[in-house]
């Protein structure tokens, strides 16, 4: 990547600590509030540490966005003279993180920001392809404005095996996650326009649904851009992630299949056993 070109997002993203390291991307955590405590996501909390909590006390996190100030910390930390930034934020319609982004980004001469439009890996195959186009000499305002139009091309869904998390949430009423739950319905959550909907549902067993989710959004992948695909998971068990990463090879002849863990503010919202097939369309 170009050393004038720095690629960096918020935590959203969820590319993983080997990934960050590859790609060289630098990250702004958001923060969790959790009982009278205050952590950073990534840095002194977990997704485990979410679940147990919740399983010993009912409580459930509150996630907040970047502030102004923090943002404008950061990029006076990592832009030095004569290097640009393209820093990446989880969809405006999800959160005010982006439009703090824009306001400390004013500031700056060469920072430019990039509503992904999404969440999770969704945003992280922008910020990917971000890191390609600077590994290609691209200049900063090139990649967002190449970036902020890929972003309609994302294709990002989760299957969800319970509603409780999204429910304690505030994300669906009671009695949807009441129904979901006794008809063992997994909703498809689909990032369509910025915001999550409700897509197909699959009813049965959390794996045997991921077969048939898998098979509808990849099809015959004639529409898929086959460079790369993420299969991320929020604490699915080890064989079911293994099963969907063989279905996905099966189907398509994808150059690079990335797995990659939920980070604690998209673990906050969804709950354990979440998994989405996320890619870009052509």
């Amino acid at each position: 990547m170009s050393q004038q070109v720095i690629i960096a997002s918020d935590s959203t993203t969820d590319l993983g600590a080997e990934l960050l390291e590859r790609y060289q991307v630098r990250i702004l955590p958001l923060r969790i509030a959790l009982g009278d405590n205050s952590y950073t996501d990534g840095v002194d909390i977990d997704p485990d540490f979410i679940y147990r909590q919740y399983e010993t006390t009912g409580e459930l996190p509150k996630t907040s966005a970047i502030s102004i100030s923090e943002f404008t910390d950061f990029f006076q930390a990592n832009v030095k003279e004569g290097q640009s930034m393209v820093f990446f934020t989880i969809s405006s319609e999800m959160s005010s993180t982006y439009s703090n982004a824009c306001i400390a980004a004013e500031s700056f001469a060469d920072v430019h920001v990039v509503d992904t439009r999404n969440l999770s890996t969704g945003g992280g195959l922008l910020v990917l392809a971000a890191c390609d186009m600077a590994a290609e000499g691209k200049s900063a305002g090139e990649i967002a404005q190449a970036c902020t139009a890929l972003a309609a091309q994302v294709d990002a869904s989760f299957v969800i095996d319970d509603l409780t998390f999204l429910y304690k949430g505030g994300r669906c009423s009671a009695l949807a996650a009441l129904g979901a739950n006794l008809l063992k319905i997994k909703p498809c959550i689909i990032v369509q326009d910025g915001k999550m909907i409700v897509g197909q549902k699959y009813r049965g067993k959390f794996a045997a649904t991921l077969k048939k989710y898998i098979a509808d959004q990849l099809g015959d992948a004639s529409q898929v851009d086959l460079k790369r695909v993420f299969v991320t998971h929020a604490g699915c068990d080890a064989d079911v992630v293994a099963q969907c990463v063989a279905q996905v090879k099966e189907t398509a002849p994808f150059e690079e299949i990335l797995c990659t863990r939920a980070g604690c503010t998209i673990s906050s919202h969804c709950g354990r056993n979440t998994l989405g097939v996320l890619f870009l369309r052509k």
